[in-house]
């Protein structure tokens, strides 16, 4: 099937699936090698394209055009299989284990290209809300719709969904595809990727439920079994949501009363030409004292029973709902969250994870603590248009982003970089033998890191002072011990006009040590609806070496081509320069025939190249 036909299959999709309709004939969109090219050009770029599953063979080293057309016609004619998922275990942050499942390369590519396809099925459809996996959307646009838009709420509702991705169910989701998809064949295949089991210390298990974590398509999937909650809450919204606006306090009505008075009474001595410097005087301190009265009194009723409001945020299975009403609604709502998820998606809930909290208390969410200000009203604004921060009154029930210590507190001492609370930075001996560049660049991207993160907070810069302050003693005190000196002549040393910095060997340019002043505000958010992919415009000119079919070793044409992944640079540092930027462009990435890549494996690459040339000099 031609790519521009595709496309325009493609792009047709977001009318069908908003009028309601189902789409039909995507098996047949998988016939096309463009977006097998596309998904291989994806998935090449990850540091795990490497990363063997059941079969160690069976990587994207190796990639041919040959091997796509082998895919390509086993998907068509329904004879390909997916192998079981490699089970690993990666530590979490509360140090339980989380389980991965590792595919191997041929099903990562299947599930790229069936990944690409639904994203143009589904795309259209998600609700605004949802922010997990999508394109454009991130955990900082979930966090900015949070600050810009659930100022005034009073009470924060948590529910955790207890082992989502091992606990969905393929029978519903499967039913959850066929609402918009009208093509079996296509299904059948999204079915067989569920129930290919995984393999966990040789032993093969059986996959009656979930979607393995660290699977190309199983953030998708999710994103579409969690947009019926995402349905359900936007309905719940409509239900709830009464009133235009909050009933002005009796105490706030007396004031303007009162300075209503007070005008009407000047206006008539005015008129009447009795207004005395006397008179003037007194109404202009009555005024005064009404308007700092007025200043000081609420101006509508916080918990009045007729102006109800609710907002939600979702990222993957982590959501958030805020709500403007009674404690006893917040509980309700919880409830019947908790309903739909047990009945309508078979999803259970963590009792102690699941909590209604005051707006004041605060919630986390997403590495932040989600509150409203309350009290302390008068502090530093920081605007995103590069205007100087400045201290002002905040109005009552602002949201704020705040910045957990005991977040912070965890993030040292996984490092290693010394003790938060003591606010003590130690050195890392295990780092004095790289050069002082290698150290200073390594701490800079540990604490980048980590301001780019949390730079939405409210006053983020004061609440991640003291972990900076740890980092930055730790990355001195290293300096330190690497040239056996105090870290107070590393000061004198480093020392620059501009902070500090040291020099990179060899040439004038310096690298600087991180500071969080130069943190650039945030950007603007992104579109709430991004456009679709389009998969078949700028093609990588490295698709086009692949199909040039010129060997990028030895210079041979016209025959089989694969494409070999390096893991270091220092795998083809005996190619030419031409052929070393290249790689280093396309992600460590080089396209050569059959016999070389062999030989390359087996270590006779440099051997195969001398003979050859040999061949050629003495023909």
């Amino acid at each position: 099937m031609r790519p521009d036909i595709v496309e325009k299959r493609l792009t047709s999709f977001s009318n069908v699936v908003r009028a309601g309709k189902r789409v039909n004939g995507l098996i047949r969109l998988m016939a096309c090698s463009t977006l097998w090219e596309q998904a291989y050009q994806r998935l090449s770029k990850n540091q795990g394209a490497l990363t063997p599953g059941v079969d160690p063979d069976n990587t994207l080293d190796g990639f041919s055009l040959e091997r796509t057309d082998g895919l390509i016609s086993q998907v068509m004619n329904g004879t390909y299989r997916f192998s079981p998922v490699r089970r690993v275990y990666i530590p979490k942050s509360n140090g339980k284990l989380r389980p991965l499942g590792i595919p191997t390369a041929d099903d990562k590519l299947v599930q790229m290209v069936v990944k690409m396809i639904l994203d143009y099925v589904y795309e259209p459809i998600f609700s605004d809300h949802s922010h997990g996996f999508r394109q454009g959307r991130s955990c900082h646009t979930a966090l900015k719709e949070i600050h810009r838009t659930w100022n005034g709420v009073k009470w924060l509702v948590e529910v955790d969904i207890a082992g989502f991705f091992d606990n969905v169910d393929h029978d519903i989701l499967m039913n959850l595809l066929r609402r918009r998809i009208n093509d079996e064949r296509f299904l059948s295949l999204i079915n067989r990727m569920l129930i290919a089991g995984y393999m966990e210390d040789w032993t093969f298990y059986r996959t009656l439920s979930g979607t393995p974590q660290g699977g190309v398509i199983s953030p998708l999937l999710a994103n579409i079994y969690l947009y019926e909650l995402d349905e359900f809450l936007a309905q719940t919204k409509t239900g709830f949501d009464c009133g235009k606006t909050r009933r002005r306090t009796e105490a706030y009505l007396e004031c303007n009363r009162q300075l209503n008075k007070l005008w009407m009474r000047e206006q008539r001595a005015k008129a009447k030409g009795t207004l005395t410097p006397i008179m003037a005087s007194d109404i202009a301190r009555q005024r005064d004292e009404w308007r700092r009265k007025q200043r000081a009194t609420p101006v509508s009723d916080p918990m009045d029973s007729d102006y109800r409001r609710m907002v939600y945020c979702r990222y993957a299975d982590d959501f958030l709902i805020g709500l403007i009403g009674s404690k006893a609604d917040a509980e309700q709502g919880m409830a019947a969250i908790k309903a739909f998820l047990d009945v309508h998606l078979k999803l259970k809930t963590s009792e102690e994870k699941s909590l209604v909290s005051s707006a004041r208390d605060g919630a986390s969410f997403l590495g932040y603590r989600i509150c409203t200000l309350t009290q302390d009203r008068i502090q530093t604004v920081h605007y995103s248009n590069g205007k100087r921060p400045r201290k002002g009154r905040v109005p009552a029930d602002r949201i704020q982003l705040r910045v957990p210590q005991e977040k912070l507190a965890s993030f040292i001492e996984r490092q290693r970089l010394g003790n938060y609370w003591a606010n003590r930075g130690n050195m890392r001996p295990e780092l004095i033998d790289n050069s002082s560049v290698a150290i200073v660049s390594g701490y800079n991207s540990i604490m980048r890191g980590l301001a780019e993160y949390y730079k939405l907070g409210t006053n983020w810069k004061a609440e991640v002072g003291r972990a900076y302050h740890v980092w930055y003693r730790s990355l001195f005190n290293t300096l330190a011990r690497k040239y056996a000196t105090s870290a107070s002549k590393i000061h004198q040393r480093l020392r620059t006009v501009d902070g500090y910095a040291v020099s990179v060997e060899g040439t004038a340019k310096k690298v600087g040590v991180f500071r969080l002043k130069d943190v650039q505000p945030s950007a603007p958010s992104t579109e709430n609806m991004p456009n679709p992919h389009i998969f078949f415009k700028g093609r990588n000119d490295f698709v086009d070496t692949l199909r040039a079919g010129q060997c990028e070793a030895c210079g041979t044409s016209d025959t089989k081509m694969e494409v070999h992944h390096s893991r270091k640079m220092r795998d083809i540092q005996h190619r030419s320069l031409v052929v070393i930027i290249r790689a280093a462009r396309t992600r460590k990435r080089i396209v050569m025939c059959r016999d070389c890549h062999v030989a390359h494996h087996a270590g006779r690459l440099e051997q195969r190249l001398n003979a050859m040339k040999a061949g050629i000099e003495a023909g």
